[in-house]
């Protein structure tokens, strides 16, 4: 039986940040950025909040339909201005916007922590632009769940469009592992790794889009 997707809604919301909530609670970069464990269980769910809200907003959030797995994915046109996409680190901006929008999350979610911030500035400052793509902004499957191929089957559902539009896709990877799986699925290494302040490597991955096979 194949995996059931469907376009997330607002009445999904408190659904998406449980979900992301519990799934990178053990993330590397989430303990970079909240590395008191239980303040991070406190607190880690408000940066879920901003970026679930970001993308209903701008993008889109596709759901396996049990609710185990989900994919924030937004559209990136090619001069790089995705919308109101928080830190800024979603879509390119030459103006004060991605400083502004970065500022705005950190007082939302944990005023005094200035990582917050700067992970929004960081992953900005190694966005590539300059094309029309989709980036895939982060994709969460409960910790009991994983190893199904509900993330896969995400991520796949998305790449096809991306293959008939020829359109190009984009991420960060998180952990090597993550690393392994996009890799699987054509995305490759742009060579210039993020490795954030006394914590974890991030790895910048792009997928060109691929030419259908003809019979």
């Amino acid at each position: 039986m194949g995996v059931v997707i469907r376009t997330a809604g607002e009445g999904d919301r408190e659904l998406v940040v449980r979900l992301l909530d519990e799934a990178f609670q053990d993330d590397p970069v989430s303990g970079w950025v909240f590395p008191d464990e239980e303040y991070r269980r406190r607190t880690h769910h408000r940066l879920m909040a901003a970026f679930t809200d970001a993308v209903l907003a701008d993008g889109r959030i596709d759901l396996t339909e049990d609710g185990a797995a989900c994919a924030l994915w937004l559209p990136v046109p090619a001069d790089g201005h995705t919308g109101d996409e928080p830190g800024g680190d979603t879509g390119g901006d030459t103006g004060g916007g991605a400083e502004d929008g970065s500022v705005q999350v950190r007082e939302a979610v944990d005023p005094d922590n200035e990582r917050v911030e700067l992970i929004a500035r960081l992953t900005e400052g190694i966005h590539p632009y300059g094309r029309a793509h989709e980036y895939l902004w982060m994709i969460g499957v409960l910790p009991g769940r994983q190893g199904e191929g509900l993330g896969t089957a995400l991520i796949e559902a998305v790449l096809e469009r991306c293959d008939r539009e020829r359109l190009p896709a984009y991420l960060e990877a998180s952990s090597a592992r993550g690393r392994g799986l996009y890799e699987r699925l054509g995305f490759e290494f742009t060579g210039r790794p993020l490795d954030l302040p006394d914590g974890p490597r991030m790895w910048p991955m792009w997928r060109e889009p691929r030419t259908p096979a003809t019979a």
